[in-house]
């Protein structure tokens, strides 16, 4: 079968380990199902194996890909939940698990015509959303969906700052913060992006702009970069969120507003199984779509990435491997 597999690790030049060819169809084992992929879609987490950022290298070579839609062995619809762990060691929460592994990171992940995962991750596909709408929400839907409803625990009414409007779980969060009725207020550098999130409903500034109003709950993925200007934009009381830092990791503190004006600050990582079904539920009732900014064949992977690493998208690229089964 066709697969898209990192073979080795560059900080410099990360595709330069990334080789589309042929592997063996897996295996499946006891408990595990075998999923025919009709969509996947790309992440930086790909991007951070191929650089060699949190994926030892003892680990390849690695079918990269942490998203996938497809069929199952019954010919069923389904999405692939894409943390493999389980929730008894994470006292009922997967996400805590400390043996937890992301698709793609100690399994082989979603880039091939077959995939093997364990049964308890395939979740029904809704029949409102088309294969690759569902393969752009495992990981990007998820965090969101987790950062905003049970983290933050936002409500209709709640204003909410998403840093970094151009970002896959930023993009989520905005849409998802709107459907539930929250105010939303994003940020970007790209006008074109600022565009893209008003059209969704969204009030949008520029990077470090001052908004109208302070909020209630901050969305954080940057970093770094957007650190302060959260601290500064969030209401005593409120909360911030943060699942990722793609600016960097060494924020300043600022301790004396966080314990003064008793701010929240609360990590995120991925979601749960029940989490992920409850947020294809409300897509279902409310509407809300992920961009896909374009489909490509598996074999044209390598420009996908491209197009992430440089940042000229404003959506899900999404990956569709061939129809020919192996």
């Amino acid at each position: 079968m066709l697969a898209a597999t990192a073979v080795s690790q560059s900080a410099s030049d990360p595709l330069s380990g990334l080789m589309l060819g042929d592997v063996p169809k897996p295996e499946v084992r006891p408990g595990w199902s075998l999923v025919r992929v009709l969509a996947s879609s790309l992440n930086m987490h790909d991007v951070w194996t191929l650089r060699g950022v949190g994926h030892p290298a003892d680990q390849l070579p690695r079918i990269l890909g942490c998203d996938a839609a497809g069929y199952d062995e019954d010919g069923n619809a389904v999405v692939v939940y894409p943390i493999i762990a389980s929730a008894d060691r994470g006292r009922g929460d997967e996400t805590i698990d400390p043996q937890r592994a992301l698709l793609s990171e100690r399994h082989d992940g979603a880039f091939a015509e077959w995939l093997t995962v364990p049964t308890r991750n395939l979740v029904p596909k809704p029949e409102g959303l088309s294969f690759d709408e569902a393969a752009c929400l495992p990981v990007a839907w998820g965090t969101a969906y987790r950062m905003l409803f049970t983290q933050a625990a936002i409500k209709a009414g709640d204003r909410v700052l998403v840093q970094g409007a151009g970002g896959g779980v930023a993009s989520a969060a905005i849409k998802l913060a709107l459907a539930a009725g929250a105010v939303v207020y994003a940020t970007s550098r790209s006008e074109t992006k600022r565009k893209l999130a008003e059209s969704w409903g969204a009030r949008t500034v520029e990077s470090g702009g001052r908004l109208p109003e302070k909020v209630d709950v901050v969305v954080e993925t940057v970093g770094e970069a957007t650190w302060s200007h959260s601290l500064k934009c969030l209401r005593p009381g409120g909360t911030l969120v943060v699942a990722g830092a793609t600016s960097g990791y060494n924020p300043p503190a600022d301790l004396g507003r966080v314990f003064y004006q008793q701010q929240r600050i609360l990590g995120s990582t991925g979601c749960t199984r029940t989490e992920f079904v409850d947020l294809l539920r409300m897509m279902t009732s409310t509407g809300a779509r992920p961009v896909v900014d374009r489909t490509m064949p598996l074999a044209d992977i390598h420009q996908g990435f491209q197009l992430m690493i440089d940042g000229d998208l404003t959506g899900k690229v999404v990956v569709n491997p061939p129809k020919e089964t192996a």
